[in-house]
């Protein structure tokens, strides 16, 4: 039986053996976490010997393992609670370890958003793909098609947001022989916002104009919230209100369109919004609301820390900052300046810098004047640490904006708790951007 995205599926939704066959990949030079000692062995032999972070190199990023379940566990926990589907957007880490962890813990399928991502997930047998974005290149819109009529199981659905977006792909799909139609929803933008129909009578003739197109299936609607507003404040909260009331009207006017063999979707929520989400959109009858919040994951400390719904009162226990940067101090060319070993090429910066929190071995920096103020490619400044961080020393950093943290790094070593004195390499994340 082919399957739709709204319809409840069985099974891990995602090829097991093929994640699990990661730890038998060859450590080599072409992982720069990997220290030379693993070389020539697999991650499951490597791991065997029990490494710890001593035998790590600098500059390293780390993956808490402890903080990672518990953000996997409180996010499933939220949605199940709130009565919504979860599809986590899987751009975040590109790490299919992660997703099978996500969808175990009860995940309904996996948010992409580009088809290089899909082509990683259908390679790892993910069942349920969400495509948060528009697909029209005619080779891509080819080879979705093959897969779509090879797999009954797999279930894709994308988005449009102009009539000439469902033409293109209509033609697109009618030339490559597609023999099961693509479901799309119809995206609703907003004023400076990214993608997406502007206004709800625009959207309408998006709606009309796949209802038309032989190779296209209705699905639903969707928007992405966060494109309006990068704040907590009044304005901010107010202007992600305004948007998904739209979006319900939306869903309104077209869910007695879609078919009637599976609910219609209404999907929206980041990792900033998500709680608005669920007030504006969770009371909507015979609905499959789907949140497609991604950087919970991993968390951080700093944009998402501060932005998050639990930081704003909606859960009773927060999310942990699960990614942390190792840099060792390389230079003190000033009495209050230092330069550390890790730079743009190794951790993010575009949503803020590197956090200090810790010298290894030695104190706190949380709470001192000490902090990062810039990046280069490939060091960090260091300013106000003092003798605290001496030539040699290894730093522990937050990081902000786990969405540019994930892509520096093909494997990322997992700790049992980054806290430890001296912490056990329990894991290693693949990546495959």
């Amino acid at each position: 039986m082919e399957q739709t995205f709204a319809s409840s599926g069985t099974g891990p939704g995602i090829a097991v053996g093929a994640v699990a066959a990661l730890a038998d990949e060859p450590l080599d030079w072409r992982f720069k976490a990997a220290p030379p000692q693993s070389w020539g062995r697999t991650v499951r032999e490597w791991l065997a010997d029990g490494p710890t972070l001593s035998s790590l190199g600098t500059p390293l990023l780390t993956l808490d393992g402890a903080a990672v379940e518990h953000n996997v566990r409180t996010m499933a926990d939220w949605c199940a609670k709130a009565g919504v589907a979860l599809a986590p957007h899987g751009k975040t880490t590109m790490a299919p370890a992660l997703w099978q962890a996500q969808l175990a813990a009860g995940s309904h399928g996996i948010t992409l958003a580009n088809l290089p991502q899909v082509r990683v997930a259908r390679a790892f047998g993910v069942r349920r793909i969400l495509l948060a974005n528009t697909l029209l290149d005619p080779a891509g819109l080819a080879w979705l098609a093959d897969e779509l009529a090879s797999d009954p199981g797999f279930a894709f659905l994308s988005w449009v947001d102009s009539t000439e977006s469902v033409r293109l792909m209509d033609e697109a799909l009618r030339a490559a022989g597609a023999e099961r139609p693509v479901e799309v929803l119809v995206e609703l933008g907003g004023p400076g916002g990214r993608t997406g129909a502007r206004g709800v009578d625009a959207a309408v003739e998006v709606a009309a104009a796949v209802l038309r197109a032989p190779t296209l299936r209705l699905a639903g609607v969707g928007g992405y919230e966060g494109a309006l507003a990068h704040d907590a404040t009044a304005d901010g909260l107010a202007a992600v209100r305004g948007h998904l009331r739209t979006l319900a009207l939306l869903h309104g006017r077209l869910a007695g369109a879609c078919p009637d063999d599976a609910p219609p979707v209404v999907t929206a929520g980041g990792s900033a919004y998500f709680d608005l989400v669920v007030e504006e959109l969770a009371g909507l009858p015979d609905t499959l609301v789907v949140l497609r919040s991604g950087a919970y994951v991993a968390h951080d400390d700093g944009f998402y820390r501060g932005v998050s719904p639990f930081a704003r009162g909606a859960g009773e226990t927060p999310f942990r900052g699960a990614l942390h940067g190792w840099a060792r101090v390389v230079s003190r060319p000033e009495p209050q300046l230092a330069l550390l070993d890790a730079g743009k090429r190794d951790l993010p910066f575009d949503e803020g810098l590197p956090e200090p929190q810790r010298v290894r071995g030695g104190v706190e920096l949380t709470g001192t004047t000490a902090r990062i103020t810039a990046l280069n490619d490939q060091h960090g400044f260091l300013r106000d640490a003092g003798d605290l961080a001496p030539i040699g020393a290894v730093l522990r950093l937050g990081v902000s904006h786990p969405c540019t943290a994930f892509d520096k790094w093909t494997a990322i070593p997992v700790l049992d708790s980054a806290d430890a004195a001296e912490p056990k390499v329990t894991g290693l994340v693949r990546t495959f951007f």
